[in-house]
């Protein structure tokens, strides 16, 4: 082979490289974007899963007023045509940032925008001039408004003196009476929520505690100012069972909504003091946090991989700092399906299947769990804690013949028993 042959073919060989060498760059460089893209994506969905965690955690302060207020008439108001509004039964009306409330009950009309319905009374406010409001379950503002006149109390709970409304059981000449119901509020509410069970009490000769808790912007915050879904603020329900024996009370029920579900049911399994309740009653409870956090995951549309990572940050010690949290919540502890053999006392649950917050799947394995103890009824179309709301008469009545079999001496008791696999396997 001649010199010059040997010359030409280097010459083709650096033409070669020098034409591939943009197309090395545009792969390192195409490769370089796809590194890029994946970190970003991963720290995105690790920012989400942080996000969603600390949102669980963290105490309602502010409710938006999402209803427009677009007129007021003698005796009914015109809002804005959504969800809420157009609910059949009696709500409460929020205005004025929480300031105004109003009773609201039927509808007189509806078109495609709007809705009129009766204002039933105003309790606090001027509705006439109120632009925005928002609609809760709440019915009632205070003790007043169910015709009766409430004592204060001061309950000393671990994280300091805790504001109650106590409210005497009708005919209760002494003030206190032996039968008391203890009534717990959900996630972002306030004592006002158990208001509605109070008349009912009431006329059946139990008083009532309506007690604050923990970071409910009511009673003192806790050290790190973030909810514990029901791991810390039992001790708080358990103060209030003391103050309650205290001033004479032989029976006590504890009643919990939503999230206050949660709370009486890990007062159960956990403090010392259980003994002294005779029963329960859950109005839409929260029985197992992971169903809950799952669902609604699932309705913010996010990704299983990063609703389980935000599942995995609330239990890691690790993470508690990221969610402004002093320890982590070990979410299988606060899962009374699992823990149903713990169950003592008779337990009533209130829950609707349509419940857009916390799903009704829980209550119907805790019922199927234990059939001995817990009766579950079941309604169609109430809703996240407006069962009372949509139709008082039936949720009064349930709520009543449980309570007077407390005093029949065939009344149910605790009997320790095994679950199947089936009523002890967990739901996704």
């Amino acid at each position: 082979m001649r010199l010059a042959d040997l010359g030409g073919a280097s010459a083709s060989s650096r033409r070669g490289r020098r034409a591939l060498a943009p197309l090395r760059g545009t792969a390192m460089l195409a490769a370089a974007l796809v590194g890029t893209a994946v970190i970003v994506a991963v720290a995105a969905s690790i920012a989400t899963a942080v996000t969603m965690a600390r949102r669980v955690v963290t105490p309602v302060r502010e409710r938006p007023e999402d209803i427009v207020v677009h007129g007021v008439e003698r005796g009914a108001v015109t809002l804005s045509r959504t969800a809420d509004t157009v609910l059949p039964g009696r709500y409460g009306l929020w205005f004025d940032g929480d300031r105004g409330h109003a009773r609201l009950g039927r509808i007189l009309r509806e078109d495609e925008g709007s809705v009129t319905r009766v204002v039933e009374s105003v309790q606090h406010g001027d509705l006439r001039r109120a632009g925005t409001a928002r609609i809760g379950g709440a019915f009632y503002a205070g003790p007043l408004d169910v015709g009766a006149v409430e004592r204060e109390l001061s309950i000393r709970t671990p994280v300091g003196d805790a504001p109650a409304w106590f409210v005497p059981g009708a005919n209760d000449g002494s003030g206190h009476g032996e039968d008391w119901i203890i009534h717990v509020h959900g996630r972002g509410a306030t004592r006002a929520e158990g208001l509605r069970a109070v008349p009912l009490a009431r006329e059946l000769g139990w008083a009532s505690l309506l007690m604050s808790y923990r970071n409910d912007g009511d009673a003192p915050p806790s050290a790190d100012g973030r909810y514990a879904l029901g791991a810390a603020e039992w001790r708080d329900l358990e103060a209030a069972v003391a103050r309650a024996h205290e001033e004479g009370a032989r029976r006590i029920v504890v009643m919990g909504w939503s999230m206050g579900g949660a709370i009486t049911l890990q007062f159960l399994v956990r403090s010392p003091l259980a003994s002294r309740v005779v029963g329960v009653v859950l109005e839409s409870p929260v029985i197992d946090w992971v169903t809950v956090l799952r669902f609604h995951a699932g309705l913010a549309h996010v990704p299983r991989p990063v609703g389980e990572a935000a599942l995995a940050l609330l239990g890691a010690p690790a993470a508690a700092p990221l969610l402004g949290r002093e320890d982590a919540i070990d979410l299988a502890s606060l899962d009374l399906v699992a823990r149903a053999d713990e169950l003592r006392v008779p337990a009533l649950i209130l829950h609707s299947d349509d419940d857009g917050y916390v799903p009704i799947d829980a209550s119907l394995a805790l019922a199927a769990a234990r059939p001995d103890l817990v009766t579950l009824e079941r309604f169609a179309l109430a809703g996240h804690t407006r069962l009372w709301n949509l139709d008082p008469e039936r949720w009064e009545g349930v709520i009543s013949r449980w309570l007077r079999q407390l005093d029949e001496p065939t009344a149910r008791t605790a009997r320790p028993r095994r679950r199947s696999a089936a009523a002890a396997a967990p739901i996704d």
